[in-house]
């Protein structure tokens, strides 16, 4: 179970190396991007070819950057309204997020999405290969959409739980939690805990990555004092979104998990 979904990227490694997994749940706050997954799921030939007809035409703007930009913020406004159906609903996010800055998803207080326009030459737009392949693997997960104590119920002694919340900032400028229009506070991270906990007594598994918090203050142990009583180790993680592009690097992350030998257990998988 994914409690924040995201891009997926754990949920589709998981699918391909243990493909003896029967079930899959997989839920996030965000419905735009829920709703991508369940038109994947239930309608990708139409979703398909309304992005080749997105890719035509912004291919067709590609020597006239003035109105290629027009076309973008077109799409964006048609998007922020959010009066298409949902397979072309589905279709606007992908053709903002494969032609915005840095494929950045970002919204405001009002939801709507706000990412300028990228500086790619030939983005792919459509990707069917791509997207037939994602519809196979969801033929064996339940999507949901809502906060993430709705996975509860799903939820027992053989269940594994894979926790990816918005990051807590570790600095004024790198704040970036605006994947919708909630923001996730300290004590929603508190109430991630508390839950984690509550996961921990139904006798399932979790593993639950966060920021570290040290890379920038060595003495804001934060998530240290938060997840006191579990397993706490700090590793490698690289960062691609940076508006400067040498600074994009590699930084300390934390995982944080209930289960002592969790290199036995991943074995044992």
């Amino acid at each position: 179970i994914e409690p924040f979904v995201g891009s997926g990227a754990v949920l589709f490694w998981m699918l391909k190396n243990f493909p003896t997994i029967k079930t899959a749940i997989i839920n996030d706050i965000n419905n735009d991007l829920i709703n991508v997954y369940k038109v994947i799921a239930n309608n990708p030939q139409k979703l398909i070819s309304i992005l080749e007809n997105y890719q035509k035409r912004y291919y067709e703007l590609e020597n006239n950057e003035e109105a290629k930009k027009e076309y973008y913020y077109q799409q964006r406004d048609l998007f922020n309204r959010r009066q298409e159906d949902e397979i072309t609903h589905a279709a606007l996010f992908i053709f903002l997020n494969k032609t915005c800055f840095n494929g950045l998803y970002r919204v405001n207080s009002k939801n709507e999405f706000n990412v300028p326009i990228g500086k790619y030459k030939h983005p792919k737009i459509c990707d069917k290969e791509n997207i037939m392949a994602v519809n196979a693997a969801l033929k064996k997960v339940e999507i949901l959409c809502g906060d993430f104590e709705k996975i509860l119920d799903y939820v027992d002694e053989t269940t594994f739980v894979y926790l990816d919340p918005p990051y807590k900032p570790i600095s004024k400028t790198s704040s970036f939690q605006s994947y919708t229009m909630f923001d996730f506070t300290d004590k929603d991270q508190i109430r991630l805990k508390n839950f984690c906990k509550k996961l921990d007594d139904l006798g399932c598994t979790w593993i639950l990555s966060n920021s570290d918090l040290t890379n920038i203050n060595s003495n804001d142990l934060f998530f240290d004092n938060l997840y006191s009583e579990f397993l706490i180790k700090r590793v490698n993680a690289k960062r691609f979104i940076n508006a400067v592009g040498n600074k994009r690097g590699s930084l300390k992350e934390l995982l944080i998990t209930n289960q002592k030998n969790i290199k036995e257990y991943a074995e044992g998988l």
